[in-house]
């Protein structure tokens, strides 16, 4: 009987339990997921987990009941490591939060200069905390991670021209220094919204329990050392490491260089990111396991070719990788991705290259029972997706297209090689000897082979990156729709012209490093191959960037559309290995489903026949949703930064549009701004272009850069801008809209003032809303002429005594108020005396900073609230 060639293709993965450790890995995975969902004490988890064992082990002589009982054990198993994981925060005194805090801590990451609030810098530095001293006297000594925010105010410059520059007046710290502070501390706070980021989850993730701002004149250096010496010599690599690069490339490109290889995206810039981000191309400005493949390949490559053995060779590779993750010191994503590697070429060297899937169960289990909660991680579900989708689908579907005729262009002159593969690939090399042939009789031997084989070898790489471009763009719209909203449709291109770039650029820039400490000279070669590479990368994301169709905001998908795309890619998973029609269906299905998160709109939530007002919690500012009786949309104000801060968060991205995404909204009606205060409209230049409204209401324009940007804004989505006054009246969205301010004299102050307000009046039947942005009792003076009576009342300024007059409450008489302000803002809103006068009034009132996102539901009789 002839031996099996090259392109025999095996049974299915799953056949016979061929992949008993992946498939362990996902029963462990239902097992987190289940103890997360449905609680259970985790006695009883072991106690089910011993059950389901012993029973697997009675009934041993029926393999598949065996089978089914171990993976039932797998799921118990996860289930009560979900349960033995540590507690999730510390409860810290109240008296924290009264006032500032003595902190003696040191540095646990260096320091990051950061452009400040309201200008200048800060600095961002993660401490460890030896001792907290409260403002009532007492406190801890117990170590807690500490991210503090380090400013400056006009008395800590010593001269004028040091202020104007903006420099912050102090060192940046280093790991390792000890220092004694005066903070004011806090609790990190999610936003209380649906679909809100888990910041909590992402900061204790890194280890900070509490967040701070002191100013620079308290921050006081200390003698000694606090932390570990490793720990200090891999930040002195690492910031060594970084000053090289900015050593041997321009700051642009060295910026770019610091977040490719070393993970240190501090000094790109917001539109950067986005065209990354648009392109599907972000993730390689995350130090992933795509760059760790690369310089993994980089270095075994290298082993081999100076004659080590595939044993040292494989060592010595982990041993790089390692020290690779060591520098970059960018925690959990990294590691995984790390052992994940060193799982895979061990199983290699041991022989197991048809166990790909099993490789990938191994490193999940182990990843999942030390850390259970990475299951709910982003980047892992997007990295254990991809690899195994790559692994149960791709490859499967490369070694029955591709792969037997790549193989087949080696050894092509040798003519008993044939023999090795199919008929086929048989006719294939008798073609190409022919072709080969006839070219020898113009051309030298030399350079025919190179011809013949160069152009399909460049083929069937090319067809090769499309497939695993392509199958990835489908296979990741399911997380990237819900984790990120974004749609990439040029992504296959993408990723097709950058990933082989980033393969060269990686190695270049780890050699141009490594021999620029040896001497700066011999760094030039390879730094001129990195930065051509990163130029071409850098045009081509620029290119495909700027093209409309690049990219799309999505709602977050349905149930079933989500459920469909999982049933699918399971299904692509069973079928990759069977008949060729049928893995064909299988890959079918994963692009349909694929399709289906980025085409199918989710319907919006909405309540018929009532007009809904929600104020969303975006901190101290402003964001109100209407959904009015027929369901049209409308958003009044964006949130944004405070004072007109230079903060790289984003509220209208981060906070405001994932609650309009959670809702399935994926494009408004309306878009409007009370005020051109930052607080207000900061961020509708972002919801203009995420939900490409169809109208924006203004009340004044006055050319200042965020009006200026929410203008620029407005014209790219061809948006019509329509301007109010005092008088105007239409119906809309079954509603009856009307509008008090401002005055059909009024003209808009510059610097905009809380003055230039736009207040509207939304009727439904019988009952109504009375939205008044930040209006001073100077215009609720106007508008108790105006008739401003209702059911619901926006409560003005936050809160503020400057607002809320007993004649203008007296005039409005509503049964509900609600007040948009942030936690523990320095402004101390609301008043406590405006608090009192609402409920002197009967009003009840509801505050965000309390409530989260709070709905109030006019159905033209009653009011009803419901917090979201």
């Amino acid at each position: 009987m002839n031996s099996p060639g090259p392109t025999d293709v095996p049974r299915s993965p799953f056949c016979g339990g061929k992949q008993p450790l992946f498939l362990t890995a996902l029963a462990f995975g239902c097992g987190i997921l289940a103890a997360r969902f449905v609680f259970h004490p985790s006695n009883a988890w072991l106690i089910a987990a011993l059950l389901v064992v012993a029973c697997a082990i009675g009934l041993r002589k029926s393999p598949t009941v065996a089978f089914a009982g171990m993976m039932l054990s797998a799921a118990m198993a996860g289930g009560l490591a979900h349960e033995l994981r540590g507690p999730e925060g510390v409860d810290y005194p109240q008296a924290m939060s009264d006032g500032e805090c003595t902190v003696t801590a040191h540095v646990v990451r260096d320091g990051v200069l950061q452009r400040g609030m309201f200008g200048g810098q800060q600095q961002s530095v993660d401490l460890e905390t030896e001792r907290v001293q409260l403002a009532d006297g007492s406190g801890f000594g117990r170590p807690v991670g500490l991210r503090l925010s380090v400013y400056a105010r006009k008395s800590d410059y010593e001269d004028e021209e040091q202020q104007q520059a903006g420099v912050l007046p102090m060192p940046v710290l280093r790991y390792g220094q000890r220092v004694r502070l005066t903070a004011k501390l806090h609790e990190a706070r999610n936003y209380k919204n649906p679909g809100a980021w888990d910041y909590r989850g992402y900061l204790r993730a890194q280890g900070i329990e509490l967040l701070g701002n002191a100013r620079v004149s308290s921050v006081e250096v200390l003698p000694g050392f606090g932390g570990s010496r490793w720990k200090q010599s891999q930040h002195r690599a690492r910031a060594a490491v970084l000053a090289k690069i900015h050593e041997i490339w321009p700051a642009e490109q060295a910026a770019l260089f610091d977040a490719i290889v070393i993970g240190e995206r501090s000094e790109l810039g917001s539109e950067l990111k986005t065209s990354f981000q648009s392109t599907g191309t972000f993730h390689i400005l995350v130090v992933s396991g795509m760059n760790v493949g690369i310089l993994a390949f980089g270095f075994f490559w290298l082993f081999r070719r100076i004659r080590m053995g595939d044993v040292v060779a494989t060592i010595c590779t982990l041993a790089s990788s390692f020290a690779y993750a060591w520098l970059t010191d960018l925690g959990s994503p990294i590691l995984r991705a790390v052992w994940t590697l060193t799982i895979y070429l061990l199983a290699r060297l041991l022989f197991r290259q048809s166990s790909r899937l099993n490789a990938i169960g191994v490193a999940a289990l182990v990843i999942l029972a030390w850390s259970p909660d990475a299951l709910f991680d982003a980047s892992f579900q997007l990295t254990f997706l991809s690899v195994a989708v790559i692994a149960g689908v791709v490859v499967p579907w490369i070694e029955r297209t591709s792969d037997p005729y790549r193989k087949a262009l080696q050894n092509l002159n040798i003519v008993r090689a044939d023999r090795g593969y199919r008929p086929q690939q048989q006719q294939f090399r008798l073609d190409l000897r022919m072709i080969g042939g006839r070219l020898a009789r113009v051309l030298p031997h030399r350079i025919v082979r190179p011809m013949l084989t160069t152009p399909f070898r460049v083929t069937f790489a090319a067809y090769e990156l499309l497939l695993v471009s392509l199958l990835m763009e489908f296979t990741l719209a399911l997380p990237m729709a819900v984790y990120f909203h974004r749609v990439t449709l040029m992504a296959p291109v993408a990723n097709a012209l950058v990933v082989p770039l980033t393969g060269v650029l990686m190695p270049a820039c780890a050699a141009a490093v490594l021999l620029g400490f040896v001497w700066l000279r011999l760094a030039r070669l390879p730094a001129m191959v990195a930065l051509w590479s990163l130029k071409a990368i850098t045009g081509a994301v620029a290119v495909l960037g700027h093209l409309r169709v690049s990219t799309g905001r999505v709602a977050t998908p349905s149930l079933v559309v989500a459920l469909s795309a999982a049933v699918a890619i399971a299904l692509a998973m069973l079928l990759a290995r069977r008949r060729c029609w049928l893995a064909a269906v299988g890959s079918l299905a994963i692009i349909a489903s694929g399709a289906a998160v980025l085409f199918i709109v989710p319907q919006p939530q909405h309540k018929s026949g009532a007009l809904e007002v929600t104020a969303i919690d975006v901190g101290q500012g402003d964001s109100l949703l209407l959904v009015y009786p027929n369901g049209q949309s409308m958003l009044l104000d964006s949130g944004g930064p405070l004072g007109g801060s230079h903060s790289d968060f984003d509220v209208g991205e981060q906070v405001t549009s994932p609650y309009l995404w959670a809702r399935g909204i994926n494009r408004l009606d309306v878009v409007a701004y009370s005020h051109p205060h930052s607080d207000h409209m900061g961020s509708m230049a972002t919801i203009i272009r995420n939900f490409r409204p169809r109208e924006l209401w203004l009340g004044f324009a006055p050319p200042v850069r965020d009006v200026e940007n929410v203008l620029q804004a407005a014209r790219e989505e061809h948006v019509t801008v329509r301007f109010f006054r005092t008088g105007d009246q239409f119906g809309f969205g079954g509603a009856n809209v009307r509008v008090l301010l401002p005055l059909r004299d009024q003209e808009p102050h510059m610097p905009p003032k809380d003055d230039d307000v736009l207040v509207l009046k939304i009727a439904y039947g019988k009952t109504s809303a009375l939205l008044i942005g930040d209006s001073h009792k100077k215009e609720e003076r106007e508008l108790i002429d105006l008739a401003p009576e209702a059911d619901l009342l926006k409560v003005a300024h936050h809160g503020s005594n400057t607002s809320s007059s007993p004649e203008f409450l007296a005039a409005v008489h509503p049964k509900f108020g609600v007040i948009s302000v942030g936690a523990r803002n320095s402004f101390k809103h609301p008043r406590p005396e405006v608090l009192e006068r609402l409920a002197s009034f009967g009003v009840q009132t509801y505050r965000t900073d309390m409530a989260g996102a709070t709905t109030f539901y006019l159905d033209g009789t009653n009011v009803s609230v419901v917090r979201r």
